[in-house]
């Protein structure tokens, strides 16, 4: 499988992998100057890129875990979705978390594209559901043992 890019301008930097085994491509952002993100701001960083995904797939932003864990930096949105039919410029929305600005710079890895297959079901309405195991045991019913004990 291939992923076709174009660039939109100059200085944009075509996604990348750390290592042959990561699973995502490292997306950069691709400024004229340096963009600070304030505490609790939230900004759209370009990439500069645009991309043509295989049909049945699509393509999904997550964070870099450094810029999160380190300096509280990530997406707005927790994850990105890029449909396959989309071809405009692929943007990542950030939000600083932290009590400190933190400082973009023309090229800096700011999130990671992850290309995965989707299922496109039909929507059916039904009147009654299939039962399960579960049932409709929410948030927290999955947390305790048979003895009422909390599992680790």
């Amino acid at each position: 499988m291939r992923l076709k890019i174009k660039r939109l301008r100059p200085g944009a930097v075509l996604p990348r992998r750390a290592t042959p085994e990561s699973a995502g491509l490292d997306l950069c952002a691709c400024l004229e100057q340096e963009l600070t993100i304030y505490p609790f701001e939230l900004v759209r960083v370009p990439t500069g890129l645009a991309i043509q995904l295989e049909p049945g797939t699509v393509g999904l932003v997550y964070a870099r875990s450094g810029l999160a864990s380190k300096f509280g930096v990530t997406l707005s949105n927790c994850v990105g979705v890029i449909d396959s039919d989309y071809r405009g410029e692929l943007q990542v929305a950030m939000t600083n978390h932290s009590q400190t600005p933190y400082t973009i710079r023309p090229g800096d890895r700011v999130a990671q594209l992850v290309v995965s297959p989707v299922f496109l079901p039909e929507v059916e309405e039904m009147e009654a559901l299939d039962g399960s195991e579960r049932g409709t045991g929410g948030f927290g019913s999955t947390g305790y043992g048979e003895e009422g004990g909390r599992s680790r």
